[in-house]
């Protein structure tokens, strides 16, 4: 009996063990998806936020970024290579134009070809309304490079892939 309760208590702190070491370690591969839940969480909008949250939101998404970030878009005019600042000043002018607004990402494939850097394929659905009552729906295919800087995981390169392309 004694050896027995010692068997299922060794068993429960070896188990407890793993489940702290992934809780509190967790792999690199989480920690670049928890970029991108982050991403989603600071850019998308509530009808009723307010100004505070907002400007957290805003502000937030910067620090998700390497110092220069290169954006290529084939449709519309914004690629170019951008700072910090100048993508929380976009994030923000493009917040303004809509009530409510919401980012998804899925089917993230994730690797890393050398260290330091990961290359992330992914399907990036935005919906919304407008200010002007308008509806978007727009899901477009994306690879983007993050780099490990500081221990933290930095979005420095995004570009929209045309399907043909592919």
């Amino acid at each position: 009996m004694v050896k027995s309760k010692f068997i299922l208590i060794a068993a429960m702190i070896v188990i407890a063990g793993i489940w702290a070491a992934v809780f509190f370690f967790p792999s690199e591969e989480k920690k670049v998806k928890k970029q991108f839940s982050l991403l989603s969480e600071w850019i998308s909008k509530d009808p009723n936020e307010s100004t505070l949250t907002m400007a957290r939101k805003v502000k937030n998404i910067g620090t998700l970024f390497a110092e220069r970030c290169e954006l290529r878009e084939p449709v519309y005019p914004l690629s170019g290579s951008y700072t910090r600042e100048e993508i929380t000043s976009i994030a923000l002018r493009g917040r303004a134009h809509f009530f409510d607004l919401s980012l998804k990402f899925y089917d993230l494939n994730i690797s890393f070809p050398e260290e330091g850097v990961a290359r992330v394929t992914l399907t990036a659905k935005l919906t919304g309304k407008s200010t002007s009552g308008e509806q978007m729906d727009e899901t477009r295919e994306l690879e983007c490079l993050l780099r490990k800087i500081d221990n933290q995981w930095l979005f420095s390169q995004l570009e929209v892939v045309e399907v043909l392309k592919k």
